[in-house]
């Protein structure tokens, strides 16, 4: 028997499954379009079905954060970067105990880095990929001068049973409306070519060039040299994504179902989504947009304040007057959160529950040893 969202318990995750499917198709075929390789970041849905439908359109491998992402993504995908770098023994470690049959890719800045890697990968005698990080404008990790990057990547060759394979990037800092990106993207160029030209004329050509994120998915093809592209938002996409124009506002397909439990108070109303059901991430981006999340059919409602399970819904610019027990679906500012909050996502199709997925790769999957 078919079971309504009108009967699910609030705050819960929903999924419209045809947004969905319209979101993977369209960056597959624009992957397609430009002969680029698609390698989603699975911090987004963490989930080995999403996953799968990636792979199934065509994605060459996929993306991950953190060690437990990769043990959870192994069992459907055997082409595997982690993006994060890979310091200390116990991350490493764990990271070179996947399976074999996985061809795994790390990304790192440091030698520290490549010392624990390569330690680990001749403990499980193996070989790994490896892609140098540099920085091109966003600050976070990565190399920003490039003879160290150089360096780092002769190294790796030095570094048996370590593989030198690419350049890696994030242009995180890529914030403006997607209209707007043209200056941001023509320098994020400049670098981009500068590096490739550099580590060609120094005898170590990358075999792959790997950069991108959802903010400028759709203009990767501009970027010089750029083989390989990692957005991770795209699936579900949210708030943020959809007010700086990647996405349109029915290309959300992301929601947070919650029940108005208070209108005492005039011009709000109170559901029962506060920050342990949408996070507290601030609009990153986007003009004139405050608040923590807006209603899908009604935008222009955003919850204006949460505690922790309380959402305040701010009426002022609309002439909606909700009932204490109406439902709202709530899209999040920032949806990768939003996920890893939850152990379950349903999926719903015209307003009917289909299928729901479990959040595999939430948490770290990491049990610590107990007293010997």
């Amino acid at each position: 028997m078919s079971q309504t969202i009108s009967e699910l318990e609030t705050p819960i995750p929903l999924v419209d499954l045809d947004r969905l499917a319209r979101n993977l198709d369209r960056a597959a075929a624009y992957a397609t379009e430009h002969d680029l390789a698609l390698r989603p970041h699975i911090k987004t849905h963490k989930s080995p079905r999403i996953a799968g439908e990636q792979l199934r359109r065509g994605a060459v491998g996929l993306t991950c954060a953190t060690p437990f992402e990769a043990e959870v993504m192994s069992g459907v995908c055997d082409d595997l970067l982690v993006a994060y770098p890979p310091v200390g023994q116990p991350r490493a470690t764990r990271l070179a105990a996947l399976p074999d049959a996985v061809k795994l890719t790390v990304a790192l800045d440091s030698p520290r880095a490549i010392q624990d890697i390569a330690a680990a990968a001749r403990e499980a005698d193996r070989p790994i990929g490896v892609y140098v990080e540099l920085d091109l404008g966003m600050h976070r990790v990565g190399v920003p001068n490039l003879d160290d990057a150089l360096a780092l990547a002769r190294a790796v060759r030095d570094s048996a049973p370590l593989e030198f394979e690419g350049l890696a990037f994030y242009p995180g800092h890529v914030r403006e409306s997607v209209d707007r990106q043209d200056e941001s993207l023509a320098s994020l160029n400049r670098a981009v070519t500068h590096a490739i030209e550099t580590f060609d004329r120094a005898g170590c050509r990358p075999s792959v060039v790997s950069g991108g994120s959802t903010p400028t998915l759709w203009r990767t093809h501009e970027l010089n040299g750029v083989t390989e592209f990692r957005p991770g938002t795209y699936v579900y996409n949210d708030r943020t994504t959809a007010a700086i124009g990647a996405c349109a506002w029915d290309d959300c397909a992301f929601s947070v179902l919650a029940t108005v439990v208070s209108t005492a108070v005039p011009g709000q109303a109170v559901v029962d989504a506060g920050t342990k059901a949408l996070g507290r991430e601030p609009m990153r981006g986007a003009d004139n947009a405050d608040g923590f999340g807006a209603l899908l059919d009604r935008p222009e409602v955003a919850v204006k304040s949460m505690s922790e399970e309380h959402g305040i819904l701010d009426l002022s610019k609309t002439d909606w007057r909700p009932v204490v027990g109406e439902r709202v679906r709530v899209v999040p500012n920032h949806v990768c959160i939003v996920v890893h909050l939850n152990d379950v996502i349903v999926g719903v199709r015209g307003g009917v529950v289909e299928t729901s997925w479990p959040v595999a790769a939430r948490g770290r999957g990491f049990v610590p040893a107990g007293p010997s």
